[in-house]
């Protein structure tokens, strides 16, 4: 396990491109929402590349920090944390100005139900944090969901396709979209909406689940038979590099790995790991939720982490008895309800 932990630490080490990006980033990097999947890692490679660059800025991550030992990790860090409630209008306006802003807040799992909250997260608040931070540059997290279902031969949909969501999750996030697209326009706020189409790690995400599912032998759901996926650690050096690239009008970039993936292949690798035939059920539609990263390479280069180093230390940390979460990406759902 040490040696693998050791790995990761080597997979998420920050790389010279994002180096040299963050010489030419003068100022603060605030995290907004940082609790969540990607926030904690994400703050932790700023944090790291800040060091190696020889830079004083902080890093600043701000939850409400429910997990106070996640809190006190960062803490240990040296990321700086800030315990806030972004939809309190006064626990909003004490946080700090800085210059650089990557939001992350928003509300996916338990929409259903809980449609207002959805909105309020996803739309509302957005316009709040875009007003407050007219005078910084912001990377505001969006979603492939807000992209209709394509051919799967198509390979996905690039920044140009018209938007057209499934389920008040998608809506609410195209709200999202529009609401920073308004106050880029209206206050000359350089911004970049980042439409990420699942970041993976070995804890979470879509190749963890296929990989789990072949090795307890429950079957896989087909009927979504290709996904996009990038590595998250990839993921989070894109978002902190995207903030040199913020403009106005605000700039769209899917972000997401070069492969058209096919679930039935990925669970046939994972088979031939664990030695274990995988189940299914259900046969593959004609059509998946993918995302053409094509922008997103030329800008940045391909991911540094390959589809077949995921699967080989997914399958290791899984073989070892490595901590996951429990937390599923319903990647399968097809009527936009989460």
């Amino acid at each position: 396990m040490n040696e693998l932990l050791l790995f990761e630490k080597e997979l998420l080490a920050p790389s010279e491109a994002l180096l040299n990006d963050l010489r030419r980033i003068n100022g603060d990097i605030l995290l907004l929402g940082a609790g969540g999947k990607m926030g904690p890692s994400l703050a932790l490679l700023a944090k790291e590349a800040m060091h190696k660059a020889g830079l004083p800025h902080r890093v600043i991550a701000v939850s409400r920090f429910s997990d106070e030992q996640l809190r006190a990790s960062l803490e240990a860090a040296g990321v700086h944390t800030i315990a806030a409630d972004l939809l309190n209008e006064a626990e909003l306006a004490a946080l700090p100005f800085v210059p650089n802003v990557i939001y992350l807040a928003g509300h996916k799992f338990g929409t259903t139900g809980k449609e207002p909250f959805t909105w309020a997260m996803n739309a509302y608040l957005p316009g709040r944090v875009a007003e407050k931070y007219k005078q910084s540059r912001i990377v505001a997290f969006s979603t492939g969901n807000v992209l209709p279902f394509v051919p799967v031969s198509s390979g996905g949909l690039s920044e140009d396709a018209t938007p057209a969501p499934l389920g008040e999750y998608g809506q609410s996030c195209l709200g999202r979209e529009r609401i920073f697209q308004y106050f880029s326009n209206l206050n000359q706020t350089p911004a970049l909406i980042y439409r990420l189409n699942y970041a993976v790690d070995f804890r979470y995400g879509v190749v963890l689940e296929v990989a789990k599912a072949v090795l307890e032998g429950r079957a896989i759901d087909l009927r979504t038979g290709n996904v996009n996926v990038i590595w998250q650690g990839d993921a989070n050096e894109i978002a902190i590099r995207s903030l040199l690239h913020c403009a106005t009008p605000a700039r769209l970039l899917n972000v997401t790995g070069p492969e058209t993936l096919s679930i039935r292949w990925l669970a046939h690798q994972f088979g031939a790991i664990f030695g274990k035939e995988p189940l299914f059920i259900n046969e593959e539609q004609p059509t998946a939720l993918l995302s053409n990263a094509g922008e997103c390479h030329r800008l940045f280069g391909y991911p540094s982490v390959s589809i077949k180093q995921i699967i080989d230390i997914t399958a290791t940390w899984m073989q070892k008895g490595g901590a996951i979460s429990g937390k599923a990406t319903h990647f399968q759902e097809r009527e936009g309800k989460f």
